[in-house]
């Protein structure tokens, strides 16, 4: 908040933002979440490379990625992002009443199609059953893609995905009656406030000046180019 105000060229101290805040009930409490993916003991598990180190030095070397789910009116919405650890950007999204396998490969398929620099990177998850399937790792393997997995009940390994998690339902989904909202209802506005305001307005604090995911990204690629 505080950098968001920066921008607007106005300067205000931490402490009166947070008084202002609480007054007005804009301060949320935060929520635990839940695992939802379920381990195949009987899979052939991928090692963790990343180790809690979630920091990277180019777009597209490490993504992240997750379920999460969200209770409507006719069912249950299962929401899976791909994050990119250098600038915080969603990179695809897909959303499903089902969480088989083939959302998380759909979901990492719509990305190498928009951004064929994702070869050769790292992505994570947890070693939920969809992760250590077959299709997905023979649909990694078949777009270069180092496939990294959590330790069981190590909730810490995958911390920038659940980070994201947490925004989206405190900005969001806690927000609304998503339990009276059909599944095309949430997913039209989880789209918009994924693709439209999180990637290219919101301010994100990892990045510098709070600079939104695209911007951050698109200012360091021409810097490198």
């Amino acid at each position: 908040m505080q950098l968001a105000l920066n921008q607007q060229g106005i300067k205000v101290g931490k402490r009166k933002i947070t008084r202002i805040m609480r007054e007005k009930g804009w301060l949320h409490r935060r929520r635990r979440p839940r695992g939802l993916t379920k381990v195949d003991p009987e899979a052939m598990f991928s090692e963790n490379l990343l180790h809690q180190d979630f920091s990277a030095e180019q777009p597209f070397s490490k993504v992240l990625t997750d379920i999460t789910q969200v209770q409507c009116a006719d069912g249950k919405l299962y929401i899976s992002p791909l994050f990119d650890c250098f600038n915080g950007e969603i990179l695809s999204l897909c959303m499903r009443n089902n969480m088989k396998k083939e959302l998380v490969t759909d979901t990492v398929n719509a990305a190498v199609k928009r951004y064929p620099q994702l070869k050769g990177a790292i992505l994570h998850s947890d070693r939920g059953s969809q992760y250590t399937s077959e299709a997905f790792r023979s649909m990694l393997k078949a777009n270069g893609i180092q496939q990294s997995l959590s330790g069981v009940d190590h909730c810490y390994d995958n911390a920038r995905m659940e980070s994201f998690f947490a925004t989206l339902k405190k900005e969001l989904l806690y927000r609304i009656p998503t339990y009276r909202m059909s599944m095309e209802q949430v997913k039209t506005l989880v789209f918009r406030y994924v693709f439209v305001y999180y990637n290219n307005i919101r301010v994100y604090t990892a990045n510098p000046e709070g600079f939104p995911p695209v911007v951050y990204r698109n200012l360091a690629m021409r810097a490198a180019a």
